[in-house]
């Protein structure tokens, strides 16, 4: 005489698949298998909720990852994983990587600008450093630290430039609000710029 079959089903009182983990651990596993920025509407029709509900998963998150290797950075309408910026050495090590980015006054005067005025053109840029930006630009979009993003209104339609989520990665600063204030109007060339970011 055979024993009892094993049973395999689930039963009645187990959490559905969906209903194992928090919502703010759903959204997390979605931004570590996204391969770049993703934006709010996208994670919330992935998780069938508000996108109310993925703002307070995200804040949660961001609470939960504090003093961990990771961090959530928004860029724009993008949200995306990105290692902690104090890990930064380490990764570099374990990954045998050497930061290649160097930066003149120059370039990083223009990246300032950029970072507080964005979308901004080079005729404005060159306006608000007195000197020609044109080597400069290419050296930020060449390291990933600028990118065009359009076409602004005025004479000739000049381009518009915008930093990218490189370089908040490599400042290590989680969205462009966390940009300190500038000090004052006659720090240097890049803080002669208003604080105000268009939106």
């Amino acid at each position: 005489m055979s024993g009892p079959a094993a049973d395999y089903s689930i039963p009645a009182s187990a959490p559905t698949a969906e209903g194992r983990i928090e919502l703010a651990a759903r959204l997390e596993a979605l931004l570590f298998v996204s391969a770049g920025p993703v934006s709010l509407v996208r994670l919330a029709e992935a998780l069938t909720c508000t996108m109310a509900e993925v703002e307070d998963a995200l804040t949660r998150l961001e609470r939960q990852l504090a003093g961990r290797g990771l961090r959530v950075q928004r860029h724009g309408l993008g949200l995306q994983l990105t290692t902690a910026a104090e890990a930064a050495a380490d990764v570099e090590r374990y990954l045998n990587l050497e930061s290649s980015v160097h930066l003149t006054r120059a370039a990083l005067e223009t990246l300032a600008i950029i970072a507080y005025r964005q979308p901004v053109t080079r005729p404005v840029i060159d306006s608000l450093r007195g000197v020609n930006s044109e080597t400069s630009l290419h050296t930020l979009l060449r390291y990933g630290l600028i990118e065009e993003i359009g076409r602004g209104e005025g004479p000739g339609r000049p381009i518009l430039y915008s930093t990218t989520p490189d370089f908040l990665q490599h400042f290590g600063i989680g969205s462009l609000r966390e940009l300190p204030p500038m000090e004052s109007p006659e720090a240097d060339t890049a803080a002669a710029l208003p604080g105000e970011r268009q939106p």
